[in-house]
């Protein structure tokens, strides 16, 4: 509960405008899962497929699948907050619609392993009328929200948590903070050159003056440095050299860390707010 608080707050800070689009946002994508997942499971031969998909993947890769399905919706809870706070995830760590589909079933499995275990205690064979019978009953149910955005976006955040907690414990908390990778590629060449105007500051790599009137590299929290001197720094890890400001990577468990920090921190300084 106290997860969901926190995020609840940081959702709270959004201006209406932007909670009416994340609102939107998160209705249209639940739609389209629940549209998803209700094709698997009218459709014997999607459901055979999908389901044959994921008892051919290991417990390692039915974690990243599900970490990928995280990062995904923690993109769509974090995209309307103002930058440099928060950037998007880098493509290369998105999922792909034959993963979604595994993703969605997997997490419908688990769903329904703790509501009606019983379904699942049946030849696999009678599985999928089973599993449809049950979707119609429950998840087409909690689907019928009303327009008040707490009756889209408190469920979706309850599901994220979940699956916070799932890849946390699953991946022997591969989501770490501190674990330091590379900023991704695509990342680093958006990277604008700024020119140094006025006296021009210290770039803290190498400790020498920045010249008026040379380009060098301003970071989204707007910290300059060397060009030469960056690039090298940013091989290595993706946190700016002066506040650890993060830049996205390709490593999905970091990216999740990242976004679920940035969306954490958030959420505690309004609940500190309230407090004071």
């Amino acid at each position: 509960m106290e997860e969901e608080t926190i995020i609840t707050a940081a959702l709270s800070t959004l201006a209406s405008p932007k909670l009416t689009d994340l609102t939107s946002s998160i209705l249209s994508l639940t739609l389209h899962h629940h549209s998803r997942l209700s094709s698997l499971l009218c459709s014997p031969s999607l459901f055979s497929l999908a389901l044959h998909h994921l008892h051919s993947l290991s417990l390692a890769h039915k974690t990243l699948l599900i970490a990928k399905y995280l990062l995904s919706s923690l993109h769509h809870l974090t995209r309307h907050f103002h930058p440099p706070t928060l950037i998007p995830p880098h493509p290369t760590t998105t999922i792909k619609h034959r993963d979604l589909d595994a993703a969605l079933l997997l997490i419908f499995l688990c769903d329904v392993h703790q509501e009606s275990p019983e379904i699942l205690k049946t030849p696999r064979t009678g599985w999928r009328e089973g599993l449809r019978k049950h979707y119609s009953k429950t998840v087409l149910r909690r689907s019928s929200v009303g327009v008040h955005y707490g009756g889209v976006l408190l469920p979706y955040v309850e599901m994220v948590i979940r699956c916070w907690r799932f890849v946390g414990v699953m991946a022997g908390r591969a989501v770490k903070e501190g674990r330091e990778v590379a900023a991704a590629p695509a990342a680093v060449v958006a990277l604008p050159a700024v020119e140094v105007r006025g006296g021009g500051g210290e770039c803290v790599i190498c400790r020498e003056k920045m010249s008026r009137g040379r380009d060098v590299c301003e970071l989204p929290c707007e910290h300059l440095f060397h060009w030469m001197c960056i690039l090298p720094w940013l091989e290595k890890t993706n946190t700016c050299p002066c506040c650890r400001f993060q830049l996205p990577t390709e490593d999905v468990f970091c990216e999740i860390e990242r976004l679920w920090s940035a969306l954490i921190k958030i959420g505690d300084g309004a609940l500190s707010g309230e407090r004071t």
